[in-house]
């Protein structure tokens, strides 16, 4: 029986596990999961995972939820090789470090800005906030300035967490080319992955239709 991932296709973590899935090119059964209306929040999805996060992965009677999590076990038992997620300590430490770089800082301020808009019903960016995640980009840029990818010259998941978190964030605050050229090189060459529109823009158009309709981007 094929995994079932729960997910929300405008949610950043959620594009990262679908890029994930796509770039294995595995057999992964998609449950939407209608956050606007609180599908989350019912027994059943809580008895999965009480955290009501997505994305979650169920596979027989496991179940993980944390998208970096998911996608390093989805490279672990069902990548052909370890490009992905190596298996080099030296190598698999740089792509951790990356992800904890993405959830505790990247993603952690994009996050803190979604609930301003989707909690606070603020209706800009305040520019405290903006200045956190612009100090994020800064990190970024300083790491895509030694490397082709975020953990080195090899894509990785860190390259699937990372390129969600960031191509969301650009919708609130965009990048601004003279200051951020390494991150817009690196964007492209994300976006020429055969299976990102796929995995990642077709969520990414869901969710900037919808931040867009509530938020002023200046």
């Amino acid at each position: 029986m094929a995994p079932k991932l729960y997910y929300a296709k405008m949610s950043p973590p959620c594009r990262a596990s679908l890029l994930t899935i796509h770039a294995l090119g595995i057999d992964v059964e998609l449950v939407p999961i209608n956050l606007a209306e609180q599908q989350h929040l019912t027994n059943a999805f809580l008895k999965l995972n009480p955290f009501h996060t997505v994305p979650t992965l169920e596979e027989d009677t496991f179940t993980i939820w944390d998208s970096h999590a998911i996608n390093a076990y989805l490279v672990e038992k069902y990548g052909a090789d370890d490009s992905l997620y190596p298996k080099d300590l030296a190598k698999r430490v740089v792509v951790d470090q990356r992800l904890h770089f993405d959830s505790g800082v990247l993603y952690a301020r994009l996050k803190a800005i979604l609930i301003s808009i989707r909690q606070d019903g603020a209706k800009i960016v305040a520019k405290d906030k903006a200045d956190s995640l612009i100090q994020g980009f800064t990190l970024l840029e300083t790491l895509l300035e030694q490397n082709k990818f975020v953990a080195g010259d090899s894509l990785t998941i860190a390259d699937f967490s990372i390129v969600s978190t960031v191509s969301s964030a650009n919708v609130l605050v965009p990048l601004a080319s003279n200051r951020f050229p390494q991150i817009l090189e690196w964007l492209s060459r994300m976006q020429a992955l055969p299976y990102y529109k796929k995995g990642n823009q077709d969520g990414l158009d869901i969710f900037a239709s919808e931040i867009k309709s509530k938020v002023i981007v200046r």
